[in-house]
């Protein structure tokens, strides 16, 4: 967030003034049987972006991906990730962004559970309409190793968006995408406090259950009496393992239409990250992956015995879209810093196809010294020295 409201900054500086906002709209949202008055920005950063209703109103749900999922990675793709499986339905010029507002914390702490056999709900005193578990039951015969290899914990996080409709000067709920977090490796432990042991899942297993689940959500959300019969999205997303610097990506996604409570079709989602340089990168895209190494090259000739750079490559229908590239550096004083930005923005521009977007962050142990931004088919780079 900070790197880009240094951007917006700077490019308000140079254009001598501020944007034109027009008049933003004031609308009113009906919400626990009360009407409140909320607004809706007329500025809209570029079509790809949704507006979001202010004041902003955080989910029940809000700082549980922290904890459910692996990485600031993983957290990060998840969020907006499902936000590009929301244009496939709901188009960013016909609807606005807001956190989920229906399902709540207990609810989806719940949904996170393992489900219960008959013989657990008996000893728990519990009644069967407690077991919303969406996780396998664990009938907890054999050894740890094979109880966690046959029934590991295949959902991680479930996370709501709502996409609201203008009408006039009301808005109102027009649509809910729900984005299941799934595992693909299940850890465990064999007693308390003890070593940590994982177990992976196959893709197809993971596939399997997490399209199950959606479909038993899609009933669930249904029978919520301020659900109604707005249009339903399912997305899945696979996370990488905890020692990951790669985000994971999701794979697949459903629509159930107004009133349905049966998921349509499922359409592949086709994207997918790389790590560069790397086996497997070198494997699917040699060519960009020597584009790096070339800049990566020559990054290093102003480093003595320096190898720190890495990139992140986003690629969507096997297109290269993205490519985050950090630098941490071992710089002292503001003109070296600049003298070397000024080197590494040079290399991106000599080094990458213009229809490629590029990221490089140059970082030290203060925190973020520069940004360097090359959009894809920009003939200039946007470069901001952090103060």
């Amino acid at each position: 967030m900070k790197k880009w409201l240094a951007m917006l900054l700077a490019a308000t500086l140079l254009t001598g003034c501020a944007p034109a906002f027009e008049k933003n709209d004031e609308v009113v949202q009906k919400k626990d049987d009360k009407k409140e008055t909320s607004i809706i920005p007329n500025y809209q950063i570029s079509e790809s972006h949704y507006r979001s209703i202010i004041p902003f109103q955080p989910s029940q749900t809000r700082g549980m991906v922290v904890s459910n999922l692996h990485s600031k990675y993983d957290i990060n793709e998840f969020e907006t990730g499902l936000m590009r499986v929301a244009k496939e339905n709901f188009s960013t010029d016909k609807y606005v962004f807001q956190e989920g507002q229906k399902i709540s914390r207990d609810t989806v702490s719940g949904w996170l559970k393992r489900k219960y056999t008959k013989q657990q709900l008996k000893e728990l005193k519990m009644d069967a309409s407690e077991n919303i578990g969406l996780n396998p039951a664990n009938p907890e015969t054999g050894t740890v190793e094979e109880q966690n290899e046959k029934y590991p914990i295949y959902l991680a996080h479930v996370l709501e968006h709502n996409y609201l409709i203008k009408n006039d000067k009301t808005v109102k709920l027009g649509g809910i995408v729900i984005g299941l977090a799934l595992n693909s490796v299940h850890y465990y432990q064999k007693e308390k406090y003890g070593a940590t042991f994982q177990q992976e899942i196959p893709h197809a297993k993971l596939e399997e259950e997490g399209k199950k689940m959606g479909q038993e959500i899609v009933k669930r959300l249904r029978s919520m009496n301020d659900i109604g019969n707005v249009p339903i999205t399912i997305a899945l997303f696979e996370q990488k393992s905890k020692n990951a610097v790669i985000p994971g990506n999701f794979f697949a996604y459903a629509h159930a239409s107004k009133g349905s409570t049966t998921l349509g079709d499922w359409k592949k989602v086709d994207e997918e990250y790389f790590l560069f340089p790397s086996s497997d990168a070198e494997q699917a895209h040699r060519d960009d992956v020597a584009y790096f190494l070339r800049f990566k090259d020559d990054v290093e000739k102003y480093f003595p015995n320096y190898n720190g750079v890495i990139g992140r490559a986003f690629y969507k229908n096997g297109q290269l879209m993205d490519l985050a590239i950090d630098i941490p550096i071992q710089l002292y004083g503001e003109a070296e810093i600049i003298g070397f930005t000024q080197w590494a923005a040079s290399l991106v521009m000599d080094h990458f196809p213009e229809y490629i977007k590029v990221e490089v962050s140059v970082t030290s142990v203060n925190g973020a010294e520069s940004l360097i931004v090359k959009n894809a088919g920009e003939k200039e780079p946007f470069v901001h020295i952090y103060k």
